[in-house]
């Protein structure tokens, strides 16, 4: 109990000492937290997840920056906390085109828009159990995503990617 009351305290204080809310900030602070995975995926192995389906090839031929953090929840506290920050971070700067609230259970679909594109799209869920987000960064068409979000597209998109950056996986261990 006094580890997670601590690493609470701490990860306020270092949010309310930043002097901007984003996912750089967010990733920085939990890569290095315990039994979270942390996958930022570099620009040349994007195109290797483009065949997941002709919708996820269409928006991946357009990411510069993809992250996926899963993390645990261990407690209604950590829960809470989590989705703070996540209302944090999207703040005025996104728009939401999805979310759904159970109690301290969150699925959260963001953008941030610039002129007639998608800049930033953010997915955080929350089950209680674990928390997760999925972080894009580009030039995307807006009805594209909306669509992708409706239809759980990022949802296989999450799947993939962690199939295929498993640490369990023999091509990333040899």
């Amino acid at each position: 109990m006094g580890k997670t009351t601590l690493f609470i305290l701490s990860m306020m204080l270092l949010v309310s000492c930043g002097s901007y809310n984003s996912i750089d900030t967010f990733y920085d602070a939990h890569k290095n937290d315990s039994q979270v995975t942390a996958i930022r995926v570099p620009h040349f192995m994007i195109s290797l997840l483009s065949n997941i389906s002709p919708e996820i090839n269409t928006l991946i031929g357009d990411t510069k920056d993809l992250r996926y953090m899963q993390f645990p929840v261990e407690t209604p506290a950590k829960a809470d906390f989590l989705n703070k920050q996540m209302n944090d971070i999207t703040g005025n700067s996104f728009i939401e085109i999805f979310r759904k609230n159970d109690d301290l259970k969150r699925s959260v679909v963001s953008v941030r828009e610039r002129k007639n594109s998608v800049k930033e799209i953010l997915i955080f869920n929350n089950n209680n159990k674990t928390g997760s987000f999925l972080y894009f960064n580009g030039d995307f068409d807006p009805v594209k995503v909306r669509a992708m979000a409706k239809n759980n597209e990022f949802e296989k998109l999450t799947e993939s990617l962690v199939k295929e950056y498993n640490p369990n996986t023999p091509s990333i261990n040899n």
